[in-house]
């Protein structure tokens, strides 16, 4: 029997570990899942906080290309669930019918969308990476989550992010890379749900709506599911599983089974 991919892709500040609550959720309701890292991701994010001279320059264009050979390399079309920069790429490889559905979860900002506000320092002529202080990650990554869960889920996934990556997705003031223009339009695309959380300091809820309403042009499905009292950390924090069963929920309903079409 061959069991439908699940590739996950983690976004800025956090480890591929952090998807590690959803592997092992979706693999119980008979999904195959894949969590890859980006490429040069240290194997823990305590090492990638303590070695980020070894976190390589990355910029938008290696990410989905990395990922788009990540989905390549299925016999089957995966199901691709992203989240912040992961759900960016996740929208450009679903438009290239890379995969038969995918979720974005609090995607960075597309095309001439307001872009977010700026975590911390990106402008500085320095190429080293910007590594969030766990005061910073609280204030704008997990503040929807108690101070305690806060420091826990910074020890367990925080990582530094290229400024690089910074740089193509405009949080700098400059133009976007290319790669984080969107054909909004594609009508020959699987379906799509994008994910938001209301109390998302990051990448706001009215970000996520205003990316729903350029969809509309196109009679692709594209769903939206906001989540309250959640914030940018909604992927990790005591909330997790709510937004994963929704998805799990959404993708049945969509039809993708974890079987999928013709398999045995």
């Amino acid at each position: 029997m061959i069991r439908t991919p699940v590739v996950f892709i983690h976004g800025a500040w956090l480890h591929a570990r952090s998807w590690e609550s959803w592997t092992a959720r979706f693999a119980g309701h008979g999904y195959a899942t894949c969590a890859p890292g980006w490429p040069g991701e240290p194997p823990t994010a305590r090492e990638a906080r303590e070695r980020p001279d070894a976190v390589p320059d990355l910029g938008l264009d290696d990410l989905t290309e990395h990922f788009a050979e990540v989905v390549r390399s299925f016999d089957v079309p995966p199901v691709i669930v992203g989240h912040s920069v992961g759900g960016l790429v996740a929208q450009h490889l679903i438009g290239d019918r890379l995969a038969q559905a995918a979720v974005a979860i609090a995607p960075a900002p597309i095309n001439d969308i307001a872009r977010h506000p700026r975590p911390g320092p990106v402008a500085e002529p320095s190429r080293a990476p910007i590594l969030l202080t766990p005061e910073r990650f609280r204030a704008v990554f997990a503040n929807a989550a108690g101070p305690e869960e806060s420091e826990r889920l910074y020890e367990r996934y925080a990582v530094p992010v290229p400024r690089r990556l910074l740089h193509d997705l405009g949080c700098d003031g400059r133009p976007r890379r290319p790669s984080a223009l969107v054909d909004t339009g594609n009508t020959g695309r699987g379906p799509l749900l994008l994910v938001s959380g209301q109390e998302d300091l990051l990448v706001p809820d009215v970000v996520t709506r205003t990316v729903y309403k350029e969809y509309g042009d196109s009679t692709a499905l594209t769903d939206l599911k906001q989540f309250a009292d959640r914030g940018h950390s909604l992927v990790v924090d005591n909330g997790w599983p709510f937004v994963a069963d929704h998805v799990l929920g959404w993708l049945d309903r969509r039809g993708v089974r974890p079987t999928g079409p013709g398999h045995r």
